[in-house]
């Protein structure tokens, strides 16, 4: 048992289930006054389901939680916001047809005669997000208009307004640009020092090392240690979260000693002002990364090539054949062959009221289809085989995909795909919000497919990602490749220098 007096927030003995899976077991946790709490944990370890009992959006089955001392019980999120617990999900809670202003205030507008206090509501918002760095975003934009990384920013903005005494952060950098990630170090330092407690998850080891006072770590639905941070070393924690030794994250890249036959070739590809004539070549059974600072024409370049895009100008190839990309139903169809991994999985990679099976044999469903009839028998064997070749847990196929994990919705993602046949694919920042241990398997499922032949183009913002996964890196900056990296090349220093479109020797020249 935990002693309630000494904490802002204690659990004791909670557990859940959902159905005849035991998310948490017998949990006893506390977060303290005035500090940053990091739970760390690989997905399915009952980090979410901890967050979102501790918030009211589901009950706990046995135990206890106070708060302040005193036993509390919150039967609905706007319980736990009132009594002082505000969390941000990954998942954001924005409507994108409302303003930014709106979705600050949308729980409690200020009012003038009983009507919404419109320039008080634009008030509140613009010092709100001054708070956080972001006086740049109009209060007045839609938030569909804004980018993922600045509606991250109007979510933290919007926790803040609701004066937390406890606010958690899942993921909360997931999907910032470098600089934005900088203001939300700043940001929560601060209200730390104010005294304000935070529970900040997070996969990201870094982010953890600069942030967190306290660190803890869930394995399998149980708290399996609670250690000031610095006192273990990354692959102490990553092998209690895992509950194994921790090997090389990476596979070993192949020694190739001839060019590889070119799968996908881009030619003067250009759309609107953020793709100036990308020109690029995915060798059959390559890895090629796209890096660079966020927001240089990255995500627009994986779109225009799946035929999301309209007016984009330029040719692109596939196997020496010159393809036309209408739409994506063209560009997954056999004649063409590709494949996208977006950046969000909830919103653009799944159907999520749906069940597991669904979602994976969706995009397929062509190749298993007999004159108008599916072939149900086919499309289980298909199934079954990517379920148990990607590993992806679950309990039922039938369960709605809403209820998996963040890593096995990302997988059903992957599998879905790959179903398809495809011959290309093209991956958006595959590992956002993936654990340690899940990052592990797509990596290696990401090698093995390219040792089968399969070309694959990967944008991640993740430095060591590129590193350890690609053959070749290109730099985009203002919607251009600026430099091509290969082999011993790939650094973290020269992939920075490129991002700034600034050479080392330069940089070097420039101090002397």
């Amino acid at each position: 048992m935990l002693d309630s007096t000494t904490h802002l927030l204690s659990l004791s003995g909670v557990s859940k289930r959902y159905g005849g899976v035991r998310a948490l077991t017998g949990v006893n946790f506390a977060c303290g006054r005035g500090s940053i709490h990091a739970v760390l944990g690989e997905n399915g370890a009952g980090k979410s389901t901890l967050i979102k009992i501790i918030s009211g959006v589901v009950q706990p089955d046995e135990g206890t939680i106070a708060l302040e001392g005193r036993p509390i019980v919150f039967p609905t999120p706007q319980s736990a916001n009132a009594a002082g617990v505000v969390c941000i999900f990954q998942e954001l809670s924005l409507m994108p047809d409302l303003s930014v202003a709106d979705n600050i205030s949308i729980a409690s507008p200020p009012k003038r005669f009983g009507l919404i206090d419109k320039r008080a509501q634009r008030r509140r918002a613009e010092q709100l997000l001054a708070r956080v760095g972001c006086e740049d975003i109009n209060p007045q934009s839609l938030v569909k208009n804004l980018p993922l990384s600045r509606r991250q920013m109007v979510e933290i903005a919007k926790a803040l307004g609701r004066k937390p005494k406890l606010l958690i952060l899942d993921e909360a950098t997931s999907a910032l640009t470098a600089a934005d990630v900088q203001r939300v170090y700043g940001i929560l330092h601060a209200l730390r020092d104010e005294g304000l407690s935070l529970l900040y998850i997070s996969h990201r080891m870094h982010e953890i090392e600069e942030l967190a006072d306290t660190c803890s770590v869930f394995r399998n639905g149980q708290h399996i240690e609670t250690f000031p941070k610095g006192t273990r070393t990354d692959e102490q924690v990553v092998q209690m979260m895992i509950g194994r030794e921790w090997r090389n994250v990476y596979p070993p890249k192949p020694v190739r000693n001839a060019p590889l036959p070119v799968e996908l070739e881009v030619r003067d590809l250009g759309w609107e002002d953020r793709l100036a004539g990308i020109s690029l070549r995915v060798g059959k059974g390559e890895i090629v990364g796209l890096g660079g600072l966020d927001g240089q024409g990255q995500r627009e370049l994986l779109l225009a090539m799946f035929g999301v895009l309209r007016g984009v100008t330029g040719t692109i190839a596939v196997d020496g054949v010159a393809k036309t990309i209408h739409s994506p139903a063209h560009a997954k169809s056999p004649s063409v062959g590709l494949a996208l991994i977006p950046e969000d999985r909830k919103t653009e990679g799944l159907c999520l009221p749906m069940g597991v099976a669904d979602n994976i044999s969706m995009a397929a469903l062509d190749s298993m289809t007999r004159g108008l009839v599916v072939d149900r028998a086919l499309e289980s064997r298909k199934i079954d085989e990517m379920a148990k070749k990607l590993k992806i847990k679950f309990g039922k196929l039938s369960d709605a995909v809403a209820t998996l994990s963040g890593g096995n919705q990302q997988k059903v993602v992957i599998a879905k795909w790959l179903l398809t046949g495809a011959r290309v694919i093209l991956l958006n920042d595959p590992t956002r919000g993936i654990d340690v241990g899940t990052k592990q398997e797509i990596y290696q499922l990401l090698r093995d497919l390219a040792d089968a032949g399969t070309s694959i183009l990967l944008y991640s913002t993740d430095y060591d990602e590129l590193i350890g996964c690609c053959d070749r890196v290109l730099i985009l900056y203002g919607g251009r490749v600026v430099r091509e990296l290969e082999g011993g090349d790939i650094t973290e220093a020269n992939i920075v220098a490129s991002s700034l479109n600034i050479s080392l020797t330069e940089k070097a020249g420039a101090h002397a």
